[in-house]
């Protein structure tokens, strides 16, 4: 287990780490070349000695895409920060014999954001320039760490520059999206992958806090596909361990 901090953070979590959990710091994953700027307001931005300013959006994506540098497993599972698991996680779910599950949800990449993505992500693979028409944006979403490895050649070999270089010099970039369409327009069926659509975590994305019945609602509506539920910290709502228990026993009443 892997949690990534920034490295003024790196205290606080460090109560956490354990033999099998990691505490790693952004600074000592990004290149030298790439420090935070002091906070202003509410932008969060690093300065690039080579690139553009980089948003700390876009270095949290850029991170997700330097894991097969600060990790060994061959399977990588990506889980956002606001996820918390209803039910037992088993990594053999996600594995078909020697394929691993990625995440896609067909003809549905529509968001006012595709068009911008679908450009640069074009771009950075050297590919013609087309609507890509899959979603791969999950919670809980999983990669091979050498098809990875692949894609920083890729990325290298198109643009003659280091691969993180490359991806910092985008200003529109999805990180499930590049990996999705390098699965699909690069490797293809050398890619190790099978597909399932099916969404494995219930999420709440609203900025409006819940009501607690609306909260209790959540909890109960929590599908049995689901192993997990996300509520975006931008909502607002604080729930405490105690609380959190009794959502929790929602879930297994139902049963």
């Amino acid at each position: 287990h892997y949690i990534i901090v920034d490295k003024r953070d790196f205290k606080l979590f460090s109560q956490l780490q354990k033999p099998n959990t990691k505490i790693i710091t952004k600074e000592s994953i990004l290149p030298w070349w790439i420090k935070r700027l002091p906070s202003w307001g509410s932008k969060n931005l690093w300065f690039s000695l080579k690139t553009i300013p980089i948003r700390g959006w876009l270095i949290q994506q850029f991170i997700k895409v330097a894991a097969a540098k600060y990790t060994s497993e061959d399977i990588l599972v990506f889980v956002d920060s606001d996820v918390g698991f209803v039910r037992p996680f088993n990594l053999q779910d996600f594995i078909q014999g020697d394929q691993i599950r990625l995440f896609r949800v067909a003809n549905r990449n529509n968001t006012q954001f595709s068009l911008k993505w679908n450009r640069s992500i074009s771009r950075l693979l050297g590919l013609p320039p087309i609507d890509y028409p899959h979603v791969y944006v999950g919670q809980i979403v999983t990669w091979r760490r050498d098809n990875l490895l692949k894609l920083y050649q890729h990325l290298e070999n198109i643009s003659g520059k280091g691969w993180m270089e490359t991806l910092c010099s985008s200003v529109d970039f999805s990180e499930y999206l590049i990996y999705g369409v390098f699965v699909d327009y690069v490797l293809k069926e050398q890619s190790g992958h099978y597909y399932d659509d099916q969404g494995i975590c219930q999420g709440y994305w609203k900025n409006v806090a819940m009501s607690d019945q609306d909260l209790e609602n959540f909890f109960v509506k929590v599908p049995d596909s689901c192993g997990a539920v996300m509520i975006s910290a931008k909502s607002g709502i604080s729930i405490s361990l105690e609380r959190y228990q009794r959502l929790l026993k929602m879930i297994t009443n139902k049963h």
